[in-house]
């Protein structure tokens, strides 16, 4: 059985945004939300992208840097206590994953680069929590590469989208050198409305009564207009006028001078007014509240679920909701996915007694989706699987998760050689083992015994054994599972031999 989790005490994010890296430290308790400890540093990640796509190396050490500092004070925290998400910046860069390998060693942590909507999704559920309302909602978050807007009521979101267009690249692209201009102001305000267009209707302001903006930009802004004496914190449509004419009075960053203004929020102003000015002007949003909260206390929130979970009989958070809906969109066959996920799960502890408890969960998962590409076509419908749960958008789910749960599926029948990088994990090929032995024995789709079939490993090799006259009744299975022990003795990083 999966060791038992430590019972919740503090837990951490650590958000890896484009132009900030964060570290909070929270603790929930009664459903109270209290913070221990927050770090911050400027790393502008999303400014280090050269014209290739490439994270530079000073940009790339400037990050490392920052998460051994974050490591220092995560010292003595349980592992799953912490969770690290990354953003826009590391969804585009090409080499993320060279950079991911250095950035988790310097972290101590695993780094989960997460979607455009499940960042929205978080960002909603820091935001519902620390600021609760049943009023229906919009709320904006402008990061350095992306923004986020999210329409819901209460605690559920009830759109969210992220659009790739951020304080940090905006002002890259047309504010070069730090210079002021009307026509840079009108280019920029241009090059976002084109990424907003689409969602004119989605976030119109028949769907919501209050807006709210979390994350940096709005927080340095609406600070600013409250240090001129030109609002008390709210931002409009009058104040980002005036903001861009002291801009453009000012005529360079370097001159500006405006009480309020941090020093860290000065080469990337430009780029967030045009963003907000163009929200204001595009959605109908007369007054931007600054939001109490943000992406980071989403994760801690949704880190919280997920713990408790562990802890009912039968765990049940946001992904495990998300599977649910994607079994039902793609019309897989739920008898037969329970079938094959109680024969794997059964095979998987007799295999793997000490497997950490998220590598059981996600071969439940795997099971539940492994014939979802069947919507598409029978034919190498788990060519299909795979791509499909490797690319849609799935509530609670990290991008990396999702790219293991669709090598998982893709290595469910067919040669191995498809699925070889990541056989070299002695985990990953037990998984799959398990995985293709299940589909196997419940390939009938008639009712199965979890009890049927055992298979006992001596270090990397595996032997299947059955019940007394289990294989008389079975011959055409039996058939199938010789074929199985030679593909994996053809390729496979683990031996099958098949018992007499």
């Amino acid at each position: 059985m999966p060791k038992p989790l430590p019972l919740p005490g503090p837990l951490a994010a650590v958000d890896m945004g484009s132009n900030s890296f964060r570290l909070e430290i929270g603790q929930i308790q009664h459903g109270r939300y209290r913070r221990i400890d927050y770090l911050k540093e400027t790393v502008r990640l999303g400014g280090g992208l050269d014209s290739e796509g490439l994270l530079t190396e000073a940009t790339a050490r400037r990050g490392l840097d920052c998460l051994a500092r974050f490591s220092a004070r995560l010292a003595g925290f349980p592992a799953q206590h912490v969770r690290a998400v990354a953003t826009q910046t590391l969804r585009e860069a090409k080499n993320r994953n060279a950079f991911l390998e250095r950035a988790q060693q310097a972290l101590g942590q695993p780094i989960e680069v997460i979607s455009g909507r499940e960042e929205a999704r978080l960002i909603f559920a820091g935001v519902a929590r620390l600021q609760p309302s049943e009023k229906a909602r919009l709320v904006v978050d402008i990061g350095g590469r992306s923004t986020e807007m999210i329409v819901g009521r209460g605690r559920t979101p009830q759109a969210a989208e992220s659009f790739g267009v951020g304080s940090v690249g905006l002002s890259m692209r047309y504010f070069d050198g730090g210079v002021f201009t009307e026509d840079a102001f009108r280019a920029a305000q241009i090059a976002a409305g084109a990424e907003f267009e689409e969602a004119l209707q989605t976030f119109a302001p028949d769907q919501w009564r209050e807006a709210l903006g979390s994350a940096g930009t709005v927080s340095a802004v609406s600070q600013l207009l409250v240090a001129s004496g030109i609002t008390d914190g709210a931002i409009t449509p009058a104040g980002l006028r005036w903001c861009m004419a002291q801009c453009l009075k000012a005529g360079r960053v370097d001159r500006l001078a405006l009480p309020g203004l941090r020093e860290d929020r000065r080469p990337v102003l430009g780029g967030g007014l045009a963003i907000l000015y163009t929200l204001a002007t595009h959605f109908g949003v007369r007054e931007l509240q600054p939001a109490r909260g943000a992406l980071r206390q989403g994760v801690i929130f949704d880190l919280d679920e997920r713990l408790e979970a562990l802890h009912r009989e039968r765990p049940d958070d946001m992904r495990d909701r998300s599977v649910r809906e994607l079994q039902q969109r793609f019309r897989v066959d739920a008898a037969q996915a329970r079938r094959v996920g109680s024969v794997a799960r059964a095979l998987h502890a007799q295999v793997q007694p000490d497997a950490d408890i998220e590598a059981t969960r996600e071969l439940g998962w795997a099971c539940a989706l492994h014939e979802m590409g069947m919507m598409v076509s029978h034919h190498d419908h788990h060519r299909h699987s795979a791509y499909l749960l490797g690319n849609v958008d799935a509530a609670g789910f990290s991008q990396s998760q999702q790219r293991q749960l669709a090598q998982l599926v893709l290595g469910q029948r067919g040669g191995l050689r498809k699925i070889e990088a990541s056989l070299a994990s002695d985990d990953f090929a037990w998984q799959v083992l398990c995985l293709r032995l299940a589909i196997i024995k419940c390939h009938s789709r008639a009712a199965v015994s979890t009890t049927a079939l055992r298979l006992k490993r001596e270090r990397r090799q595996a032997t299947l054994h059955f019940a007394p006259g289990w294989t008389e009744r079975h011959p055409r299975t039996l058939h199938l599972l010789h074929e199985e022990a030679e593909a994996w003795t053809r390729g496979g990083p683990i031996g099958l031999a098949v018992a007499a």
